[in-house]
């Protein structure tokens, strides 16, 4: 699998760059070996599960020779030799090799391991085997209680057979379950009819007078009975990375071909290795979403962009058994320094809850599920962020739909929903839907799925609800990475990606940008080339030229447009405050143009709604005031209270702080809108705890709190610091704004940004590097130093005044036929 991912993702990349040979020692394409589970059991067939058929690899261009084992690579004249059917052999050339040997089933050193009737549990032919097994036997015993063992187990019972799981340790799954889940899984699966023999240890395997594997022994003492009979016994007690061909090729190998971080063995950098065959920093993941997204840092390097890098994976554990709700990631054991927040409900008419998160210095660490899995997503989402977990902890047991504002995600768990019941409403996507796509194109991520479905592509409430359904369909590891979500459809690089390259490589045009990155779209679209925009001009500001036809149509006309088609008007009012002359001229200009609606804005300003575009220029001129930059993703308004100058409870002139502040920060682009909030006194008339940038008087000076939000979610500022003087106000905020301008992603509220790097992260980078903090503040002088005013200086902000001309279409004389 992990193999022909690599290929897909290099085909997006660079469908011309190589020719493609592949050999597979099965004699199939490749397919989904996570669903084995599902057609042993009945519910899918093999053809169901194949990935990539033939077809595929005939329209790619692509070699196959399946039921082909490579026996030999030769390093020096980059040759690979192979055997195949009937004892053929054939070489073939390579200028990159990729192995992709996965791993093997390990077998226990027991005695009657050879014996007929024993089996792995790894591919299509041993499943095929154990179908055909249990047609004409009635017992069977899985060895290895873990993940594997018991879907092996569950699978056979469903096949008809008489089932045993005898497992070592003292509960089952003990990797990923603690041992309250473990008793109430494995009451739940004894409820099917499986039996358990727990502690028991194998010895022998006995053959009949047939010379099949016929009975089980075990160790003295060590189960009731000394031995139970198996005409079918699967061995399911772990893998091992297949390194076999490594070796003879004298590669470095250490738990798996050791590898660096863009997948290159350290030994030979012409060759590659992804999946279960790789150790990446002394770790060999067996999961899918690590192995895939392995495979995109691979195709990265061999399309030649080089800019990818595999930094490792967060597991999580999801149990494919129908009708059981299981859920396991992280440190879900606890230790020394961890807290545990445990609900148990044994009783429960569902067959029992537990939930059991472990947490540690202020962040979910682990987590433990079972009968209620429906926030395991949100909790492994916690787990990869690192999110100090404070502020939520009373309601972090109970869910993410606890918080007030997940729309319907968690409501109902996915597992028992009709087929035909609606999951996104927005695109009227049924559960059924997004089931069959899940299936048919072997999708494994919430992108794929948005992208073949669109369930959850527009308003994002039923996120939570598609990621359930996608785990239990896809196995729950299609999010056991961190995901590295693509900046738009153009391109397979994400945000920070893009952002890196344009430092790195000092990209500073668009143009420059697509050829760099080789952009699937030569010309973009309307997702990525405002973000393109954005990011250059604010990490080479002065030297990339801003492209006002790479912004949205407010920021290209300087107004907000209405529904109706006309534009609002929010004239600058340097920290609220203004004068009988300017309303004079706002008054005036509402009568001389007709302007339907005056409003006051919650940020304390002046909007005009209704006026015509043609009328905008004439509006700004007769008003005489700086743009509000409303319509922008930039500053827009410094909301202050009156502070000391008027009030009695006021302990700092607020409204003179909040001037200076809006004064210097004057055209500050940024990745979403900033709003800005400044009050006298701890009273916080001002609304300065839900602002990005809060500051709010006290008798010994200032408070600072950043990463508010009062929008559709309402988030509390956080409490950042204490400053003596307005000069350390200014220099302090400036730094946290030209953090966030240059590592923020486009459209990335401050809230957002915060939680994405951690406020420790902020404070690290501001508040305990004094020297890093100036240099922070003097880039952003720099780059706000001459800033032109839109409203006024037209050609020097580059405003194209032909779109404010309005057209007089005249009738063009008619052609009459010679």
């Amino acid at each position: 699998m992990a193999g022909v991912r690599t290929l897909e993702e290099l085909l997006k990349l660079a469908p011309d760059l190589y020719d493609i040979t592949v050999f597979g020692t099965e004699p199939h394409p490749n397919y989904n070996r996570i669903l084995l589970s599902p057609v042993l059991a009945g519910e899918q067939t093999p053809d169901q599960i194949v990935l990539n058929d033939w077809d595929w690899y005939r329209q790619h261009g692509i070699t196959l020779h399946a039921g082909w084992s490579v026996t030999e690579v030769d390093r020096t004249r980059r040759l690979v030799h192979a055997s195949g059917p009937d004892g053929a052999t054939q070489s073939a050339p390579y200028d990159r090799l990729i192995l992709a040997t996965g791993s093997n089933a390990f077998m226990l050193p027991i005695p009657g391991r050879e014996l007929p009737g024993v089996l792995a549990y790894r591919d299509l032919a041993d499943t095929q085997a154990m179908i055909a097994a249990a047609t004409q036997y009635p017992q069977a015993v899985v060895i290895g209680g873990g993940l594997l063992g018991l879907e092996a187990a569950n699978g056979l019972m469903k096949r008809g057979m008489d089932v045993t799981v005898v497992h070592v340790a003292p509960w089952l799954m003990e990797r990923q379950l603690d041992q309250r889940a473990a008793e109430l899984l494995q009451r739940s699966l004894q409820a099917r009819g499986l039996k358990f023999l727990l502690g028991a240890q194998t010895e022998a395997l006995l053959a009949g007078a047939d010379g099949r594997v016929a009975a089980v022994r075990f160790k003295a003492g060590s189960a009731p009975e000394p031995e139970i009979p198996a005409q079918l016994v699967v061995m399911a007690v772990g893998i091992r990375p297949n390194t076999a061909l490594a070796e003879r090729m004298r590669l470095h190998v250490q738990r798996g071909i050791v590898v660096s971080d863009t997948l290159q063995t350290v030994t030979d950098p012409r060759i590659y290795a992804v999946g279960e065959c790789a150790a990446h920093r002394g770790v060999a993941y067996g999961l899918v979403a690590p192995l895939f997204e392995q495979g995109k840092v691979l195709a990265n390097h061999l399309a030649q962009h080089g800019i990818a890098r595999y930094s490792g994976s967060v597991t999580s554990t999801k149990l494919k058994v129908t009708g059981i709700d299981l859920f396991s990631a992280g440190n879900y054991l606890g230790g020394p320094g961890c807290e545990e927040i445990v609900l148990s409900d044994p009783t429960a008419p569902s067959g029992g809850v537990y939930k059991k998160l472990v947490l540690q210095d202020d962040k979910l660490v682990g987590a433990c599920l079972y009968g209620d899995t429906v926030d395991g997503s949100w909790y492994f989402k916690l787990l990869r962020a690192g999110r100090p977990v404070a502020d939520i902890r009373d309601k972090l047991m109970f869910g993410e739909s606890n918080l007030g504002d997940a729309g319907h995600q968690g409501h109902q768990k996915a597992a028992q929903m009709a087929d035909s019941d609606e999951v996104c409403g927005c695109n009227g996507v049924s559960k059924g839907a997004i089931c069959k796509a899940i299936k048919r194109q072997g999708l494994f991520t919430l992108d794929e799925v948005r992208k073949h479905t669109k369930a959850s592509a527009s308003c994002g409430s039923c996120t939570g609800l598609v990621e359930q359904i996608l785990m239990f369909s896809a196995g729950g590891d299609y999010s056991a990475t961190p995901q590295k979500k693509a900046l738009c459809g153009c391109t397979e690089h994400s945000h920070q990606q893009v952002r890196d390259a344009i430092r790195e490589r000092k990209l500073l045009r668009i143009a420059d940008v697509f050829q760099a990155l080789d952009w699937r779209n030569p010309s973009g679209c309307a997702t990525c080339r405002p973000a393109l925009n954005y990011y250059l001009i604010s990490t080479w500001p002065k030297e990339a030229r801003d492209d006002p036809q790479s912004r949205f149509i407010n920021e290209r006309s300087h107004a907000n447009i209405q529904k109706d088609g006309t534009y609002s008007v929010i004239p600058r009012m340097w920290g609220g405050e203004t004068t009988a002359d300017e309303l004079r001229r706002i008054a005036n200009a509402v009568d001389k143009y007709q302007i339907p609606t005056v409003k006051v804005t919650g940020g304390q300003r002046i909007d005009l709604l209704g006026v015509k575009k043609e009328d905008l220029i004439s509006v700004w001129k007769d008003i005489g005031m700086p743009s509000g930059h409303a319509y922008a993703k930039a500053l827009r308004t410094v909301k202050t209270c009156v502070g000391s100058e008027w009030c009695r409870m006021g302990t700092q002139d607020s409204t003179q702080m909040g001037k200076d502040l809006e004064r210097a920060f004057f055209g500050m682009y940024a990745p979403h809108k900033v709003k800005f909030a400044v009050s006298g006194c701890p009273r916080n008339c001002a609304e300065a705890g839900i602002k990005d940038v809060g500051i709010i008087g006290v008798e010994s000076g200032w408070e600072m709190h950043i990463a508010g939000n009062g929008g559709i979610k309402t988030e509390v500022a956080h409490f950042f610091c204490k400053l003596k003087s307005a000069a350390e106000v200014l220099e302090t905020t400036g730094a946290f704004m030209q953090l966030y301008r240059l590592e923020g992603w486009y459209l990335e509220r401050t809230v957002h940004f915060v939680s994405r790097v951690g406020l420790d992260y902020v404070k690290q980078r501001i508040l305990d590097d004094p020297a890093g903090r100036q240099a922070l503040w003097q880039q952003l002088q720099f780059a706000l130093d001459g800033e032109p005013d839109p409203w006024f200086e037209h050609e020097r902000a580059q405003v194209d005044l032909r779109q404010f001309q309005a057209l007089n279409a005249e009738m063009a004389p008619s052609r009459v036929p010679a």
